[in-house]
């Protein structure tokens, strides 16, 4: 057997970085991280036997900077580089580099990365190879004119694609003649802004499509294989949010294993086209309504995010086969070790991607510290949990918000589904917003969990999708766990009646009456607690004012909830079955200049304090101090996590902006305050009596 690496560094950072290193710890491998100034306590940094950083928190200054971690290889002893997924996992002049100096690069030949890293230039090239593509037109160069001309020829619908890049930025589907020339705009325009190239090819735009996968490894002995499928088809805005193995869609065929082998032996051929080495995924569009008719998508020359799930499925001689370590092997110039006949598929997985985000505010990217943490779920079962997650981890807002991935494996799908969903409902995490929620709420749908899928599911079922808003128990809950949290006079003994915290005083409990403001909520909120007279013990009755203009009475037990809670300072953190909130109690400077602005407006309509809903940095300011703006404005916009979120006036009048560009700025921090414009006086009612 061909000796492994002695030290194998990683350019990455989050879950994939963790999930790397716990394969080279099995392989008796020294592991070395890379980080940014804001990583230095991340949990990779944290696993690895070494860690250097590279650079302050912008990309593009560290996880970005070749000169950075090929520096960091010398200055480590690193063998051999693990690129993981995004960052520089597909970057040519980064295997190059690397190459020049001597370094293993974990991933595939020069040729398979400058060939399938253009969408134009890999779909003419597996068409040469016999891989079927969509009908289209996919030249480079392509003018206006010559898309719009081809349009015709086609048919509509169409979908203009972005050559370089990818995450579906820039992509636009077009119905008729007449929207193609504004469309066509748009996507040069993106393309150009996101990849620095606005070269755009046409494909007939597929009714009904469904995102299907293929993992294939190669060595560098001309040995090819497939692993079977994935079903990638729950997207949203062109990113995956659920990931499968085996595709439901195959699976309920009677000819779907015939498409299966049909699907495997095209994706063998498009690697074997370009001498394919290492883990690849290629991917292809399959029709629901005829399933036999699949084109090649485009190949991606890397490890997935949702590799777990092949992990869990395919098994070589009836053992579980690791791709990260199959990489490293292949990489140190082993041979496969098996044939396409030794794989076989056994039972169903499926993944959730666990992302820092609030799925009921848009998807606003969040950020934070992580002040509750259990993970316990991966301990079940079929059930594996790939994380970058600690208690105490500071959420930055500089990455990709993907925090974690909860993988579930099950005899067949639906046992997968039901173990996934249990997973996701006892996962908890509090500090940081997630969509845990969100992904219950679709693991639910009948559609799902029929396995009726395609890539439009999610856009269409998101406005059905009810999210939990803050209710007067969270408020009351809140309440308590402060209270009980905060405690009596430490010199006095537990017997004393100084000690107690239910407001005990002779005549009678006395109240204990706190002010709470959450997310989404412009309003305060007054907690009044005392002591139940019902005789059952901790009883409290909890009268929560300000929802609705009334009061609601909640009666509770104090530790009979069943949910997560934990406090940081003023804040309280609740969660229950995927679900999550924070509930800040607010002193009484905080509540009044909470409560203040909405005194001069007319049914608190409008809020003059203009608020970032999201921590991030201030890329652009529209408006000066003194500016008069109107409702509706521009005043500034405020990026985090790839998002960019723009902030505007809720009433006209005049403006003061709080922040300059570059700031950062925290959620709910206030950046501009907008001074409402005068009541028009009222004319004196001086007119002449009628008839005068």
């Amino acid at each position: 057997m061909t000796p492994l690496f002695d030290t194998v560094l990683v350019a990455n950072r989050g879950e994939i970085a963790c999930r790397v290193i716990r394969t080279l710890k099995e392989l008796g491998i020294r592991s070395v991280a890379v980080y940014s100034t804001p990583d230095a306590g991340a949990r990779h940094v944290r696993e690895a036997d070494e860690a250097l950083c590279i650079g302050p928190a912008a990309a593009s200054e560290s996880y970005l900077n070749i000169d950075a971690v090929v520096a960091a290889c010398t200055a480590s002893g690193a063998q051999a580089v693990h690129p993981g997924y995004g960052f520089l996992s597909e970057n040519l002049a980064f295997a190059q580099a690397l190459e020049a100096a001597g370094i293993t690069f974990i991933g595939p030949n020069v040729e398979a990365l400058n060939v399938m890293g253009d969408k134009i230039r890999s779909k003419n090239h597996v068409s040469a190879a016999g891989v079927p593509v969509t009908p289209g037109i996919c030249l480079p160069g392509l003018s206006d004119a010559e898309l719009m001309a081809a349009a015709a020829d086609i048919g509509f619908p169409v979908l203009i694609k972005p050559s370089a890049g990818g995450g579906g930025k820039g992509m636009q589907n077009v119905f008729s003649a007449a929207e193609l020339p504004a469309a066509l705009a748009t996507a040069r325009r993106v393309a150009a802004s996101s990849f620095g190239d606005d070269t755009l090819f046409l494909e007939r735009l597929v009714a009904n499509p469904r995102h299907i996968e293929v993992q294939i490894l190669g060595d560098n002995f001309g040995n090819v294989v497939h692993l079977g499928e994935r079903e990638c088809s729950l997207q949203r805005r062109h990113q995956k949010v659920i990931e499968e193995a085996p595709s439901p869609l195959l699976s309920a065929l009677p000819d779907g294993a015939a498409i299966r082998e049909r699907l495997g032996a095209a994706a063998c051929d498009a690697g074997a086209s370009v001498n394919y080495t290492g883990a690849g995924t290629v991917e292809f569009l399959v029709s629901n309504d005829n399933p036999g008719e699949f084109f090649f998508m485009e190949m991606n020359t890397r490890l997935q995010v949702e590799h777990p799930v092949t992990e869990m499925v395919v098994r070589v001689d009836g053992e579980p086969l690791d791709l990260v370590a199959c990489q490293l092997r292949i990489a140190a110039g082993e041979k496969l070790g098996f044939t396409q006949g030794d794989l076989t598929l056994e039972g169903h997985a499926v993944e959730a991607r666990v992302y820092a985000e609030s799925p009921a505010q848009g998807f606003l990217p969040a950020a934070g510290e992580v002040v509750l943490l259990d993970e316990s779920v991966a301990l079940r079962q079929g059930v594996r949990v790939d994380s970058s997650l600690l208690q105490g981890l500071e959420v930055s807002a500089n990455y990709d918000p993907m925090l974690a991935k909860v993988i579930a494996r099950g005899s067949d799908r639906a046992q997968a589904l039901e173990r996934l969903d249990e997973a996701l409902r006892d996962y908890v995490v509090l500090g940081v917003p997630t969509n845990v929620e969100y992904l219950r709420l679709l693991l639910a749908d009948p559609d799902v969990q029929a396995g009726r899928l395609d890539t439009n599911l999610i856009e269409r079922k998101l406005p059905e999708l009810s999210f939990r808003t803050v209710d007067a128990g969270d408020y009351a809950e809140a309440a308590l766990v402060l209270r009980s949290a905060r405690g009596g006079a430490p010199a006095a003994p537990p017997s004393s009646p100084w000690a107690r915290t239910d407001g005990w005083r002779i005549g009678g409990p006395a109240p204990w009456r706190s002010t709470w403001a959450a997310p989404g909520r412009t309003g305060v909120v007054t907690v009044s607690v005392s002591r139940a007279n019902s005789g059952t013990a901790g009883s409290d009755v909890v009268l929560v004012t300000g929802l609705g203009g009334g009061t609601q009475e909640v009666r509770t037990v104090e530790g009979a909830s069943g949910r997560h809670a934990a406090i940081e300072g003023n804040t309280v953190f609740l969660g229950s079955g995927g679900w999550s909130a924070q509930l800040q109690r607010l002193e009484r400077d905080a509540a009044t200049a909470r409560m203040l602005p909405g005194l001069d407006r007319k049914n608190a309509a409008a809020d003059p304090q203009v608020r970032s809903p999201m921590p991030g940095t201030v890329t652009m300011v529209n408006a000066a101090t003194g500016d008069r703006v109107e409702a509706g404005t521009v005043l500034l916009a405020v990026e985090a996590m790839k998002m960019e979120h723009q902030l505007v006036a809720a009433i006209a009048g005049t403006v003061h902006i709080a922040v300059g560009v570059g700031a950062l700025v925290k959620a709910e921090q206030v950046v501009a305050h907008v001074t409402p414009d005068a009541p028009a006086q009222r004319e004196s009612e001086t007119t002449s009596p009628e008839g005068e």
